[in-house]
């Protein structure tokens, strides 16, 4: 093993500074957020930051902390930034006294390696602004914490702060994590500007903060199944029909693989030349197009021919959509994938505007930037408007775009005034389909590193879920069979990035039975150690009135009881390490989400655990939804029932309409 990384591990934060670092241009680094504030809020941020250090280092770090803010407005350290390559190591080379610790390790580093984070640099794994830290300091002494950590320890985290050990017992999280905890008065989008600059909170996003990010794979799946459904819903095969969205990010840049899986033609746009070429390079999409009259004549001959094909188009979503309209291009689906939730530092782009002009107005001229985001936002709706009027069928992805739309002035609201002219996603597709039966995006990581455990991993869990499928109710064999294919070509479409991982949508039934059997292969010698965990885009994991919870019509979709009964009883039925955040997915102050990781091993315990923890993760989350009258999940919970007897759920009684309308 490198001994220069494990000793920089156990070091922490340097006795001596390490020399500073060059700012590398080539990397994809996070914009530069604006100046929010005062004179004494800033000394304020520079006290904070300097907490971390020994005095004697105060005078010259002061100099540089205060440059950073001014000149990226964040102190991110970059000095501290390691001199060793950030990826997933085997477990087994991390210093560690907890295995579970160790795991944990290796997830943290996968989050920042340069093929997995957004803005590497910057701690931010994707969404742009979802950070696993604020600092390297940060950094620095969490990876010392879990490397001494043993497992009668737990390790708070505070807004990527490391709180620090507390004693606590071997069934006790090793972790708990929470981000952005905000009173709720102190929630909107400046707000997380001001506490973040100062350095007290941050925004985790869904799986960065919580160390359970597997690159864009972690929503391919999610995506694919997106639209499947979606054509299923208009009646079309996806072959040589079209699908037109926008976002090349972190989680955005799954959706032209995940059209190519379905068999589509996919169209996505993206106005950062940097994320674009990754994309190219990783091979997740096929051609990269800047000119529309070329991308007008590249499509026609794609539909003609019924190709399989997706094109990234290096510009303005917008003027696509306009562009398609006046060529009149048939879009059979369309949807749209830029950060929204973030739309002032960077999630959404103008038109008009090249992407370094844009970047120096956010900084420089934050209201007329938001002014000519907004002015997009209105024309962007309307060649939406254009198209659904010619029968495209438009849903938002989740992250924000009609709220952020509706708040622009566009002509987006339905005629009652109150709901959206389109559904999400949740609403018409994941919602009814997925979550109401407890299916959700689960996932595991090869903590051994080893290419061959993760194919055997993927022949266990297409072996358990057949078997499933054999007595499975017809009301989840599509489900079944959706995701037994995509296990299936899991290797052909080479979705690993980052760390040895996969993902699949599955039940309480086929999480529980696939880790069990993960478990019993440890056991045998026949793959080593796994991480369980999944995406908070979840049946139980998440509250989020415009996403996960957008088909829940009793009223409830505003509270966040879900989530918060959620990650409270992972924590005491087995979780390794368990987090709560606020404002992942669409953004500050809109959701609530937790998640999990869960480190098996081999052993008798582990089987425990992960039998009583799974079984719960996902029956909150259906108790909820069927209490919301939702009959899909009506149906999941009587069975539930059936299966485990020590289950009992209020569940509730439907009013005929008609005794409601003759008030």
């Amino acid at each position: 093993m490198n001994s220069t990384f494990k000793a920089q591990i156990l070091e922490g934060i340097p006795e001596h500074l390490p020399a500073p670092k060059p700012y590398q241009a080539d990397i994809n680094h996070a914009p530069k957020r604006k100046a929010i504030l005062s004179k004494d809020e800033e000394k304020l941020a520079l006290r904070n930051a300097l907490r971390y250090f020994d005095k004697k280092d105060h005078k010259i770090l002061l100099t540089e902390f205060k440059n950073e803010l001014d000149t990226y407005g964040r102190i991110y350290m970059y000095r501290l930034r390691p001199d060793y390559k950030m990826y997933a190591r085997p477990i087994s080379e991390y210093p560690a006294n907890s295995k579970q610790a160790a795991a944990i390790m290796l997830m943290i580093q996968n989050n920042l390696d340069y093929a997995v984070a957004q803005h590497p640099h910057e701690l931010i794994t994707y969404g742009g602004n979802g950070g696993v830290f604020s600092n390297w300091a940060q950094y620095r002494l969490t990876m010392k914490y879990l490397a001494e950590m043993n497992n009668e320890q737990t390790l708070v985290m505070y807004s990527g702060h490391p709180m620090g050990l507390f004693p606590s017992h071997k069934e006790a999280p090793r972790v708990v994590v929470t981000n952005g905890m905000m009173i709720p008065n102190y929630s909107k989008p400046d707000d997380w500007e001001k506490f973040n600059a100062l350095g007290v909170t941050q925004y985790g996003q869904m799986t960065a903060g919580s160390y359970m990010y597997i690159g864009p794979q972690g929503i391919v799946h999610g995506t694919t199944i997106t639209v499947l459904n979606a054509f299923r819903k208009i009646g079309k095969e996806p072959k040589g029909n079209l699908f037109v969205t926008s976002g090349l990010g972190g989680m955005s840049g799954a959706q032209p693989k995940a059209g190519t899986i379905a068999g589509c033609i996919t169209v996505c746009a993206e106005v950062n030349p940097k994320i674009t070429q990754v994309r190219l390079d990783q091979g997740w999409i096929d051609e990269k197009i800047t000119d529309l009259n070329e991308l007008v004549v590249r499509v026609n001959k794609a539909k003609a021919e019924k190709e399989t094909i997706s094109i990234a188009y290096l510009g303005n979503i917008v003027d696509v959509w306009e562009k398609f309209d006046e060529a009149n291009i048939h879009i059979d689906l369309g949807s749209d994938q830029t950060s929204l939730h973030n739309p002032w530092a960077g999630g959404y782009y103008p038109t008009g505007l090249s992407f370094k002009e844009a970047n120096i107005m956010m900084a420089n001229n934050p209201e007329q930037f938001k002014k000519e985001v907004q002015k997009t936002l209105r024309r962007h709706a309307d060649a939406v408007n254009r198209h659904t009027a010619k029968g495209t069928y438009f849903f938002d992805y989740g992250n924000a775009f009609l709220l952020e739309a509706s708040r622009a002035g566009a002509d987006i609201m339905a005629k009652n005034g109150i709901d959206f002219k389109y559904s999400s996603y949740v609403q018409d597709i994941m919602g009814p389909m997925c979550f109401d039966y407890g299916f959700g995006p689960f996932r595991w990581v090869c903590a051994s590193g080893k290419p061959e455990d993760l194919a055997k991993t993927d022949a266990i869990a297409c072996a358990v879920l057949e078997d499933i499928k054999k007595n499975s109710p017809q009301e989840i064999q599509q489900q079944m069979a959706d995701n037994i294919q995509w296990i299936k070509g899991a290797q052909d479409n080479k979705l690993v990035v980052g760390s040895q991982a996969r993902i699949l949508y599955a039940d309480a039934e086929g999480r529980a039975k696939i880790a069990e059997a993960f478990n019993q292969a440890i056991a045998k010698g026949e793959i080593e150690t796994i991480i369980l965990g999944r995406d908070h885009h979840d049946v139980s994991g998440t509250d989020s009135p415009y996403r996960e919870t957008s088909n829940i019509y009793d009223g409830s979709q505003f509270t966040a009881d879900m989530a918060i009964h959620n990650v409270i009883g992972d924590s005491f039925r087995g979780a390794t390490w368990v987090s709560i955040h606020n404002g992942g997915g669409v953004g500050w102050g809109e959701v609530i989400n937790g998640g999990f990781g869960m480190v098996i091993d081999g052993s008798k315990e582990a089987s425990k655990r992960l039998k009583s923890m799974l079984f719960w993760d996902v029956n909150n989350g259906i108790s909820r939804r069927s209490w919301a009258r939702n009959n899909g999940a009506v149906f999941a919970i009587k069975r539930a029932m059936e299966i485990e007897p020590n289950l009992k759920v209020t569940l509730p009684n439907n009013v005929d309409d008609a005794i409601i309308d003759s008030l």
